[in-house]
């Protein structure tokens, strides 16, 4: 079949991650307006746990190919592409999409639009929409060319597996591509154990410089797991050493897109506020009223967080405890 939808299933240790299912879902939206086909891909040496299930979200065909690192993932990528006529290939707004699909655009020669938050079909074309001038305005891509390339924001699209049946796999053979000037060998997990990335938690709990010290963090990832999500970072807390570099949430950080997301000690700068901005529901807690990030807020706390976080994250399990 031609003229196809390539959706990159992206899986970690052997296991689908939830971006994989949102991607394929999104593809097979569009897909169906355009009456095309979804080719869903994943990469690994072995078996990917859930692979066949992504023909439930809409997936028209599930393809293995072997692991590798972006250079081997992108080749591939682009060879299908070409052999399928593909219209278009997505991919998750990522470290990893992000890492694949300028090289996959490099080699196909097509364009690409990243961070995109909505897609579409219009005059036979596929449309995107994404976020431009730190969140401030949307851009609507259409694009001319045969192949589109889209990375898609984790969390906006909501995966919908009620669009299919469950599929086999199928095992791609290896290509004989020139080798690869990098070779991803190993994937570190990071101290403390593997945590939920920030950009695929429905739950976020964030803290700025109102901590006022990092050993106050333990306050928020108390919240966090009460709330069974995960715990999120301004720069200026980074940029202190106070928390990882991968909790770092804004322009120069990770933009998220959680159900729920609590700002803690965060004033809420513009740099800040482009990374979390598209977020479901925001609450904010802070001493300072006329604190900006109350102006995006849903609801809003003024009060010092260090008293205000342990009485909420007792609520909150007051409430888990009484169903």
């Amino acid at each position: 079949m031609t003229g196809e939808i390539i959706a990159f299933a992206e899986q970690r240790e052997g296991a689908l991650k939830k971006s994989a299912r949102e991607v394929v879902t999104a593809a097979a939206k569009v897909g169906r307006e355009l009456g095309a086909g979804v080719v869903a891909v994943a990469f690994a040496e072995g078996a990917v746990e859930g692979a066949g299930a992504l023909g439930c979200y809409g997936a028209t065909e599930v393809l293995l190919a072997g692991g590798g690192g972006p250079a081997a993932c992108a080749r591939v990528l682009a060879t299908l592409a070409r052999e399928r006529q593909a219209r278009a290939v997505l991919l998750p707004a990522s470290a990893e999409g992000k890492d694949i699909a300028p090289r996959v655009a490099a080699l196909l020669d097509a364009p690409q639009a990243s961070d995109c938050v909505r897609l579409r079909a219009a005059a036979g074309a596929i449309e995107a929409v994404r976020p431009v001038y730190g969140g401030k305005a949307l851009w609507t891509v259409r694009s001319r060319a045969p192949c589109f390339l889209a990375t898609l924001r984790p969390n906006v699209f909501t995966a919908d597996e009620s669009l299919g049946a469950a599929l086999e796999p199928v095992r791609l053979a290896p290509a004989g591509a020139p080798a690869a000037a990098a070779t991803l060998k190993e994937v570190l997990a990071p101290q403390g154990g593997r945590r939920l990335e920030v950009t695929e938690a429905d739950v976020i709990v964030a803290g700025g410089r109102g901590m006022k010290a990092p050993e106050h963090f333990a306050l928020l990832e108390g919240l966090a797991e009460a709330l069974g999500g995960t715990v999120g970072a301004s720069r200026a807390v980074v940029d202190a050493g106070w928390r990882p570099h991968a909790e770092q949430i804004g322009q120069t950080g990770k933009t998220v897109a959680p159900t729920l997301y609590v700002a803690c000690g965060i004033s809420g700068a513009i740099q800040h506020l482009a990374g979390m901005s598209s977020s479901r529901v925001i609450v904010a807690i802070n001493k300072d009223p006329e604190a900006p990030i109350f102006k995006v807020a849903d609801y809003g706390v003024v009060g010092d967080v260090l008293e205000v976080v342990p009485a909420l994250t007792e609520e909150v399990k007051k409430a888990k405890a009484a169903g």
